[in-house]
């Protein structure tokens, strides 16, 4: 019984190695910017993911200004701090990001319709 020792199964992560290799991938933050449908042709651009040093509030103001559209900081439990603009101002957003340097635009992931 020495020569053939039992080897029980141990539990195997196929995931392991990819989570290894994506740690420094997976730390990469991104902004995410989605437009929600309301009711008829309203809709809701919603931005999240900024960087906590910014001031949400000076950020909108001159998304409002510049876009002449409403728009609110909305506090959301699990996602922070989230910013709400009145119509479809996905790709508005992106530039004004992009341009004032908020965010580089690799960072920017547009979702919706």
């Amino acid at each position: 019984m020495s020569d053939l020792d039992i080897q029980t199964p141990t539990s195997f992560d196929p995931f392991a190695d990819a989570n290894a290799d994506d740690s420094g991938a997976g730390s990469k933050e991104y902004v995410h910017i989605r437009v929600q449908q309301r009711n008829g042709r309203k809709s809701l651009t919603t931005v999240q993911g900024l960087k906590k040093e910014f001031s949400y509030n000076k950020i909108l103001k001159d998304v409002k200004k510049e876009f002449c559209c409403n728009g609110t900081v909305v506090q959301d439990p699990e996602l922070g701090q989230v910013i709400q603009l009145q119509g479809d101002q996905r790709k508005n957003v992106s530039s004004f990001l992009v341009q004032a340097g908020i965010v580089k635009k690799d960072h920017i992931k547009i979702h919706g319709f």
